[in-house]
């Protein structure tokens, strides 16, 4: 009798390992370089999302394979890519911090029925370049426009814009210059600045020249965004009574600590604060902070990364664990729920988030420590990028 319960029980567990999957998730990102701290940040909103709901979905168990794109190249972002899908089986691909790494992967979807869940990558046009594309993160064009609606409102009407030149930063200027036109403001002019600038001092002193009461800026996030800040108050712009608006890339929290007090007072219009008061994000916070080791590390990436896992888990519920990229993406297709950033979903026509964009201020806490602190709220926001192109 008791060889015959063993042969049964190791029978049931033969079956159950049988059915069981390993679903390997594949994430690109800069996990080395000057942009370390963002794919840190990749990896914080993913390990929090498996502490706080495990590695399982149903019998099948989650597996991350991270690839490492230190800047944008979209050459080896593509090779790494093909090596997940070919080589390592991965059934999803996620992550992206750059624009150009995440278009050079999109023709690869199709043929290795692989979805794609972008966790950072901003220009709106992404989503267009395959049907199994889903954006969990934000676009410059959502994050710009609501920025220049503030101007107007705070009587700015002459600005001038500043942007790194490649997409989010085209699709940024366009964002806000359409916006602040509409609403009866004049851009007086607009720059673009090869990526590799990091010297702006040129650039300050023709905002000064500009006659402009107001500089619209986007750079990458890292270390650029803190040397334009840094020369926005070292130039005598801030003294000088021009505003400085941006979204909110440009105030990351782990910059925050560097710029200081000069830091204060900027306003910014974005997806996500580290400070937004929700027992949601509280609980993300607590659970991200611990995952990337160093608290004051912690940015925007990781709650799109967090996003995108709830994400991810759902495709591998719809599909039973089996690769099926349409039918992954199908199901989620207007998905809503509760993020640590506020209510979101996923448009079921562009398969873009739809999200609460924050006017938010620079503020020093009690604690010394400086902040991101919300004072508007602009509901339900759609990417106006998408509706812009057509």
């Amino acid at each position: 009798m008791k060889k015959l319960i063993l042969a049964a029980a190791a029978s049931l567990l033969m079956t159950a390992s049988a059915y069981a999957e390993v679903i390997k998730v594949g994430v690109v990102g800069p996990f080395s370089g000057p942009f370390a701290i963002q794919g840190k940040n990749f990896k914080a909103g993913i390990d929090a999302y498996l502490a706080e709901h495990g590695n399982k979905v149903g019998e099948n168990t989650i597996e991350i394979l991270y690839r490492d794109v230190p800047q944008p190249d979209p050459a080896q972002s593509k090779a790494l890519a093909q090596e997940l899908v070919v080589k390592e089986g991965v059934q999803y691909l996620a992550g992206f911090y750059f624009t150009p790494d995440a278009m050079a992967v999109t023709p690869l979807l199709k043929q290795g029925n692989v979805p794609m869940v972008i966790m950072n990558a901003a220009t709106s046009a992404i989503v267009t370049k395959s049907p199994l594309v889903v954006r969990t993160s934000f676009t410059t064009w959502q994050t710009s426009a609501p920025m220049a609606k503030t101007a107007r409102e705070r009587g700015v009407e002459k600005a001038i814009t500043v942007v790194s030149d490649y997409g989010p930063g085209v699709d940024s200027e366009t964002a806000f210059k359409t916006t602040f036109e509409k609403e009866g403001g004049t851009v007086v002019e607009s720059i673009r600045m090869p990526l590799s600038t990091n010297d702006f001092s040129p650039i300050m002193q023709r905002v000064r020249d500009s006659g402009a009461q107001a500089v619209f800026a986007f750079l990458p996030s890292g270390p650029t965004t803190l040397g334009f800040v840094k020369a926005y108050n070292e130039n005598g712009l801030k003294q000088a009574g021009i505003q400085f608006l941006a979204p909110g890339d440009l105030t990351q929290e782990s910059d925050l600590p560097a710029i200081g007090d000069a830091g204060v007072g900027i306003l910014t219009t974005f997806h996500y604060s580290i400070a937004h008061d929700s027992p949601e994000n509280k609980a993300f916070v607590a659970a991200a902070q611990k995952a990337i080791g160093n608290p004051a590390e912690l940015s925007f990436p990781s709650v799109g990364a967090y996003d995108g896992m709830f994400v991810i888990t759902k495709m591998i519920e719809a599909t039973g664990g089996k690769q099926d990229a349409e039918k992954a993406v199908e199901a989620v297709k207007g998905l809503a729920w509760e993020s640590p950033r506020g209510p979101v979903s996923i448009d079921p026509e562009t398969r873009h988030i739809t999200q609460n964009i924050y006017l938010r201020e620079v503020a020093k806490g009690d604690d010394g420590g400086y902040y991101n602190k919300e004072i508007k709220t602009f509901e339900k926001q759609p990417d106006p990028g998408l509706a812009a192109a057509k």
